[in-house]
């Protein structure tokens, strides 16, 4: 089967009613983002950023998968997909995809403040201020925060070199790290977009289909089969 790598971002799972930070001005959910989602604000106030994750993990447990996860995941019938996303919300899992990375965490899994090798998934339950783990550490959202690094990106790295096709769905591919890994995609292989505002990436064997993800990703879906 052919490897077909999957860059995912928050305009997936943005039909399946998720917000993002970048739906509003720098807030989420009325939030400053530096606040919520910076490791600066998580030493300021951490009891508002635990409130504030408690809050989207609720959020996503009433969300369901879109057409666009659903399809990512019907794709695994006719290739070996592996999808990298920047998302934290589970969609991708619920809908059926097998082999995820998840580039920023997993709001369904914690982590002690004192590293970030030990995780506890935790499914929906609340965080609260005084949760340890079994050597009394607080925890903590496995979340990467701006201003902290991105420990899987290298093996999203490795997976998007080994493609035989790349595809691009719901991510204006700005945020760095993950708008750099495109650029380890080899040379000639076929790169797939699927957002609604026109990106450029200056590839050659680059198509956009210029619709949001759920409709976009049925037309790619088309295409992918017919290969």
């Amino acid at each position: 089967m052919k490897r077909l790598v999957v860059l995912s971002g928050a305009g997936v799972s943005a039909e399946s009613g998720i917000k993002t930070f970048r739906d509003s001005d720098g807030l989420w959910e009325n939030h400053r983002v530096e606040d919520v989602a910076s490791i600066e604000g998580w030493y300021r106030n951490p009891k508002m950023v635990i409130d504030f994750y408690n809050e989207r993990r609720e959020q996503i447990r009433k969300a369901q998968p879109d057409k666009a996860h659903l399809i990512i995941a019907e794709l695994e019938q006719y290739y070996n997909v592996i999808v990298v996303t920047q998302n934290i919300d589970d969609l991708h899992e619920r809908a059926g995809s097998t082999n995820i990375i998840h580039l920023h965490g997993e709001i369904t899994k914690a982590r002690p403040v004192d590293r970030d090798d030990e995780i506890i998934d935790i499914g929906y339950k609340d965080l609260h201020i005084g949760d340890t783990n079994s050597r009394g550490k607080q925890l903590r959202p496995h979340i990467v925060w701006f201003g902290e690094p991105v420990p899987m990106i290298e093996k999203a790295a490795d997976e998007v070199s080994k493609a035989d096709i790349l595809v691009i769905v719901g991510t204006s591919m700005v945020v760095y790290p993950a708008a750099g890994l495109v650029h380890y995609v080899r040379f000639g292989t076929p790169i797939y977009l699927v957002d609604p505002k026109s990106i450029s990436l200056g590839y050659d064997n680059f198509v956009q289909i210029q619709e949001p993800a759920t409709t976009g990703m049925e037309r790619l879906k088309e295409i992918l089969i017919s290969k």
